[in-house]
């Protein structure tokens, strides 16, 4: 199955502008079966499904990570990862 290499994940953040991440697709899949996505030093982590459901994960203890408005695919090209 091919997956998109690169999102940016787009936080909204009280008064202030939106928050956007660029992650990474790993090697590694998450426990819904998606692709694990990273931002680049490894604290944002997100399984991402192929209908663009975003579920966060918790890269360290005590994290409680929030949920992104919206999960944009970055035209990079996509990857025939299994």
């Amino acid at each position: 199955m091919e997956h998109t290499e690169r999102y940016e994940l787009i936080f909204r953040m009280s008064g202030a502008e939106d928050d956007v991440v660029t992650v990474r697709l790993t090697a590694r899949t998450g426990a819904g079966g998606s692709p694990v996505y990273e931002d680049e030093t490894g604290i944002v982590r997100a399984e991402i499904s192929d209908r663009g459901e975003v579920r966060m994960l918790a890269s360290g203890g005590h994290q409680v990570p929030g949920t992104p408005l919206l999960a944009r695919p970055l035209s990079e090209g996509v990857s025939g990862r299994r």
